[in-house]
């Protein structure tokens, strides 16, 4: 599969790359019955961000009969890494530090959160 980070997408695209994400080869009747579920798109809407996300080479789509099977070109990790450092570099001069300040200051974190926190500063300092 090629990887291509670089592929900018929009917030609605990345709720479709989601979809495709989590189970593919999809046809588009599949893509909108499950953001039927979550979202309240027209159909038409759907298959207007497909088509973008097909011209931007984020979706590939094989002919199956009469219909599309779309399956996911940029990887999700791949486009988690790049927006990831864009919101380090955009908001808090690409360090997690002053990322993970700001949340524990404006946002309780759990037990949970803490010790896995705690988990990857250990892994890292080994």
């Amino acid at each position: 599969m090629n990887n291509q980070p670089d592929i900018g997408i929009s917030e609605a695209e990345s709720v479709v790359m989601e979809v495709v994400w989590q189970r593919h080869p999809l046809g588009a009747d599949e893509i909108i019955a499950a953001l039927a579920e979550q979202q309240a798109w027209q159909e038409a809407t759907i298959k207007t961000l497909l088509n973008r996300l097909l011209k931007k080479g984020a979706l590939a789509a094989e002919p199956e009969g009469r219909r599309y099977r779309y399956s996911p070109v940029l990887q999700r990790e791949a486009w988690l890494r790049t927006q990831s450092a864009g919101l380090l570099d955009r908001l808090f001069g690409g360090r997690v530090a002053p990322l993970v300040a700001h949340f524990s200051q404006h946002r309780k974190l759990s037990k949970k959160d803490i010790a896995e926190l705690k988990r990857l500063i250990e892994d890292m300092e080994k």
